[in-house]
C-alpha cells in the first residue's frame, strides 16, 4: 500500500522507516526539510507541502497524522479541502477522545473516513513495533490492516504472551499487537486508559526505589526535639543496596519484571545516582483525561490519580501548599522549619 505520513518527529520518521522495510510506500512530510531528505535517502518519496503529499498519492488517499495533539485541528483543516469521498484521515498522536468524535462527524459529511490510533512503542518502535489501539469504522479499519500489520510486533515466539490456548482474545487481531476498539474516540480512548496505567506503574516503581535509595543513607544520630518524630525503624544493620544491580535482578524471573523495569534498569546502568535528572516530570494530558474520565463514569483509580498529582509535585506545584503547612505549625505550637531542609 502507499501512505502519506505528516510528522516526522521521534515516533513518525522510525514508523515511516518500519513501513518501507515492510515494503509498503510512505510520501513524507515534515517540517523539517533535512528530516524529509534524510527519509527520502532511505526510500521514501519526499513532499514539499501537505498539498504536495496528497498529489503524491492515490485514491483512496490514506494520510496518518504523528503530530502533537494541539495542532492537529489546525493540519486537517489543512488538508480538508484538499481530500475527497472515501479518502482515510489517521491521527496517531495523543489527542483527547471527545476531539475524535467531532472530528469524525465533521469529515464524514465529506466522506472522509478519519480513524483515531493510539500508538505505543516509543524510540523503540522501529525495532520492537507499535502496540496499536484504533477507533473508526470498520470498513476502514478492514482496508488499513496490511499497514496495522506492518507497524504492529506480530506474535512474538517465546514470549508471555504468546503462550498459553488460541481461544478467546489471543484469535483476535491482539495477540499480534493492533485491536480495533470501538467507534471513533475508542483507540484514543483506550490509548489514554494506557497512559494512565503506565502513570501508576511508573510511580510504584520510582516509590520502591526511593525508599531503598533512602534506606541505604546513613543512619544519623537521633536528634531530640519537639520537630522530630522518635526514630522506631528497625533496619538491616548493614545495608549494601545497589540500586542498579537490584533493578538488574528483577528484571530475571521476578513478578515485577516489565520493560518499563528494563528502561529504569538500563538508565540506572549507565548512573546510578540518576544525578543527570532534575527530577522534574512532565504529563502530555493521556494521565489527566484518564482521572477526568474516571469522574464523569464515577469509577475509583486512586493510584492513578496519585500518580497523576505526584508528577505535579514534582514541578513545584505544591510549594505553596507546604509553605501553608509550615506557617500554621508556626501559628499553633511555635514549630519552625528545620532549616537544613528549607528551600532557598
Amino acid at each position: 500500500m502507499k501512505i502519506g505520513m505528516i510528522g516526522l518527529g521521534r515516533m513518525g520518521s522510525n514508523m515511516a522507516r518500519r513501513l518501507i522495510k515492510a515494503g509498503h510506500g510512505c510520501v513524507v512530510f515534515d517540517q523539517s526539510t533535512a528530516t524529509v531528505q534524510t527519509l527520502a535517502g532511505e526510500g521514501a518519496t519526499a513532499s514539499t507541502s501537505t498539498a504536495d503529499l496528497i498529489a503524491k498519492l492515490s485514491a483512496p488517499r490514506v494520510i496518518w497524522m504523528m503530530v502533537p495533539a494541539a495542532g492537529v485541528d489546525a493540519l486537517l483543516k489543512a488538508l480538508q479541502p484538499l481530500l475527497g469521498r472515501g479518502d482515510i484521515v489517521i491521527d496517531g498522536g495523543n489527542s483527547h477522545y471527545v476531539d475524535d468524535i467531532r472530528r469524525e462527524h465533521e469529515l464524514s459529511s465529506q466522506g472522509i473516513r478519519y480513524l483515531d490510533v493510539g500508538t505505543s512503542g516509543g524510540l523503540w518502535g522501529l525495532e520492537r513495533g507499535y502496540c496499536l489501539m484504533i477507533g473508526g469504522e470498520d470498513q476502514a479499519v478492514q482496508y488499513l490492516d496490511p499497514i496495522f500489520a506492518a507497524l504492529a510486533p506480530g506474535v512474538v515466539q517465546g514470549s508471555t504472551a504468546s503462550a498459553g490456548t488460541t481461544t478467546g482474545a489471543t484469535t483476535s487481531t491482539a495477540r499480534r499487537g493492533y485491536l480495533h476498539c470501538g467507534s471513533a474516540g475508542s483507540g484514543h480512548f483506550v490509548k489514554m486508559v494506557h497512559n494512565g496505567i503506565e502513570y501508576g506503574l511508573m510511580a510504584a516503581y520510582a516509590e520502591g526505589f526511593n525508599l531503598l535509595y533512602r534506606a541505604n543513607q546513613q543512619t544519623k544520630a537521633q536528634e531530640v526535639s519537639a520537630e522530630h518524630a522518635p526514630d522506631r525503624s528497625v533496619l538491616p544493620k548493614k545495608r549494601d543496596f545497589k540500586i542498579d544491580q537490584i533493578a538488574e535482578l528483577w528484571r530475571h524471573g521476578s513478578v515485577v519484571s516489565s520493560w518499563l523495569l528494563d528502561l529504569a534498569a538500563d538508565q540506572l546502568a549507565k548512573n546510578p545516582e540518576l544525578d543527570n535528572f532534575a527530577g522534574r516530570v512532565a504529563d502530555s494530558g493521556e494521565g489527566r483525561w484518564t482521572v477526568e474520565a474516571a469522574i464523569e463514569a464515577a469509577v475509583p483509580v486512586p493510584v492513578l490519580a496519585t500518580a497523576l498529582f505526584s508528577r505535579f509535585a514534582s514541578r513545584g506545584e505544591d510549594d505553596f501548599a507546604n509553605k501553608i503547612l509550615s506557617a500554621m505549625r508556626l501559628e499553633f505550637g511555635g514549630h519552625q522549619e528545620n532549616a537544613s531542609k528549607a528551600k532557598s
